[in-house]
C-alpha cells in the first residue's frame, strides 16, 4: 500500500496510480489519496483552504513560526489511517508513506515518528517540520530508523526553497536516517517526469511484487 498525501486534494495525484495501473505496475498495491481538511490559512488572509497545517509566512525556516497544533493533529490522522490498514491485513513493511509539499513535509514527520515499521517514506519538494522537537516525538525503539527515505526537490523551487530540502536531508542524515536526496535541475514547485521515474524505482524496491503470494494483501 502507498500513501500519497498531497498538499491540497489527494485526488490530484491519482494520475500516478492510473499511469502505473495502465503499465501493469504495482498491481498488488492499494493506493490511498487522503484530502487535507479545509482550514484557515494565515498566509491566505485567513481564508479557508485545504491544508494539513496553517502557514503564517514563507520566510526562512530558522525564524519561521509553525502551527504545532495543526501538525500534531495531522500526524495523528496519518498514524490512525496507517493503523486501520494494518488492522485490515496490510503488512506494515509494505506500507509506504509519502507526499508532495505540505503532504511531503507531513509524510517525513509522521513517517519517522510512526510507532510501527514502514516499508518506505518519501517527500517531494518539502522540508522538516517541528525541527526543534521532532526527535522527541520519535518512539524510543525508533522502528523506522532503518527505513530508506527518498526525497526529491527542484533547484528552482520558489515556494519551498531548494535549500530547505537540502537542509532537511542533511539533518535527517545527521540524526542517523538513510536519506536519498535527488536534485532536479530547473524544476519549480512541481514534479518532473525524471522525478516520477526515480520514485517508481524507489517504490519497486520497497514494495516488490508478491509473486505467489499475490492477492493475499
Amino acid at each position: 500500500m502507498v500513501w500519497e498525501t498531497g498538499k491540497q486534494y489527494g485526488a490530484g495525484w491519482m494520475f500516478l496510480a492510473e499511469n502505473w495501473r495502465m503499465r501493469n505496475k504495482f498491481e498488488e498495491t492499494k493506493f490511498v489519496f487522503p484530502n487535507a481538511p479545509n482550514i484557515p490559512i494565515t498566509l491566505n488572509s485567513g481564508m479557508r483552504m485545504p491544508g494539513w497545517y496553517d502557514i503564517a509566512d514563507l520566510g526562512d525556516l530558522a525564524g519561521r513560526s509553525e502551527d504545532e497544533t495543526g501538525i500534531l493533529r495531522s500526524q495523528k490522522v496519518f498514524h490512525t489511517l496507517i493503523e486501520d490498514e494494518i488492522k485490515n491485513g496490510i503488512p506494515t513493511e509494505r506500507i509506504v508513506l509519502g507526499g508532495f509539499s505540505q503532504g511531503g513535509a507531513m509524510s517525513l514527520m509522521a513517517g519517522i515518528t510512526n510507532p510501527t515499521k514502514l516499508g518506505g517514506i518519501f517527500g517531494l519538494s518539502c522540508y522538516l517540520l517541528l525541527r526543534e522537537k521532532v526527535q522527541s516525538l520519535v518512539p524510543a525503539d525508533s522502528p523506522n530508523k532503518e527505513t530508506p527515505i527518498f526525497m526529491g526537490h527542484g533547484d528552482s523551487d520558489p515556494v519551498v526553497r531548494y535549500q530547505w530540502g537540502q537542509m532537511t536531508a542533511s539533518k535527517l542524515k545527521e540524526w542517523g536516517w538513510n536519506v536519498d536526496f535527488r536534485t532536479y535541475r530547473g524544476l519549480p514547485h512541481s514534479a518532473a517526469p525524471e522525478e516520477i521515474d526515480d520514485l517508481e524505482k524507489y517504490l519497486n524496491a520497497r514494495i516488490p511484487p508478491l509473486g505467489d503470494k499475490a492477492g493475499s494483501s
